[in-house]
């Protein structure tokens, strides 16, 4: 255990893990560690792993139970995992948008992990942002007006911030599924008890009980506030390097700054729970 480091990237949140080899089965006392590590620093990072789909989703599986992604097809041979693909003649990525994966969801993913594969030469970072700290920084006022509403959230939303994060899962061959569903502005955390600010520019339109003209004002406001520079870190990607983040307490963006280039990850997606209120 000795060999295992953690070294925090940013004020905010993010950690990187060192002297884990994550092609061998994950004991309980390195598995307790990590998840402890998690937690704490909502996103945590791992370089030069040469996983094989097999072992980065054995990885998965020690934090959580991996499901389908909803709208982009899996690989052939592990559904769970999906290729996160942006091609040397395309313009536009996927996520690349501030966001809580698929918050239009009844039940959220808890996590969310990728692992890359080709790189561009530069460029093709990826930014996460705190939203504990989000939150606990708004006024007492605005806290306790947010703390009893609810957000409706809809997959509709994605296709008009311009990601690639709501492809047809056989694309385009299928009638398109919209999904919807209302959660807590202010989100309690299950395993921490801190509270988040769960609203999203890529999904969230609109409070419960309101119009999306009458929302709009405080949502951007919102929106605006969640993604400040000292709420955040940033993640430069190298072939073999892994980021697992906290979907529950965390938002990320993909940024698109690659064009001419080829970049390919693949994720996998951990289940979650309904979201709860404060």
């Amino acid at each position: 255990m000795s060999s295992i480091g953690i070294e925090r990237v940013a004020g905010a949140l993010g950690a990187e893990i060192t002297g884990v080899d994550l092609r061998k089965p994950l004991d309980d006392t390195t598995y307790t560690l990590l998840r402890r590590a998690w937690l704490e620093h909502l996103v945590i990072f791992f370089r030069d792993q040469d996983l094989s789909p097999a072992q980065f989703l054995a990885f998965a599986r020690r934090f959580g139970d991996p499901v389908e992604y909803p709208f982009v097809k899996g690989l052939d041979e592990h559904p769970e995992i999906i290729p996160v693909l942006k091609l040397a003649h395309e313009h536009i990525n996927f996520g690349g948008v501030w966001h809580s994966d698929t918050a239009y969801l009844d039940a959220p993913p808890m996590a969310s992990m990728l692992v890359a594969r080709e790189i561009p030469p530069v460029g093709g970072d990826t930014l996460f942002a705190n939203m504990y700290l989000a939150y606990e920084t708004l006024s007492e006022g605005l806290r306790r007006t947010l703390e009893p509403l609810r957000a409706v959230n809809s997959s509709s939303k994605a296709d008009a911030s311009r990601t690639r994060e709501d492809r047809m899962k056989d694309s385009g061959r299928e009638v398109r599924k919209d999904y919807l569903a209302a959660h807590p502005v202010v989100r309690r955390h299950p395993e921490t008890g801190r509270c988040a600010l769960y609203v999203n520019v890529a999904h969230t339109v609109r409070f419960d009980g309101m119009t999306e003209e009458e929302s709009a004002p405080l949502l951007d406001y919102l929106f605006r506030h969640q993604t400040r520079p000292e709420f955040g870190c940033r993640f430069r990607w190298r072939p073999g390097s892994i980021a697992l983040w906290d979907n529950r307490c965390a938002q990320h963006n993909a940024i698109n700054d690659y064009h001419g280039h080829r970049r390919l990850l693949h994720r996998i997606t951990l289940a979650g729970d309904t979201p709860k209120g404060p």
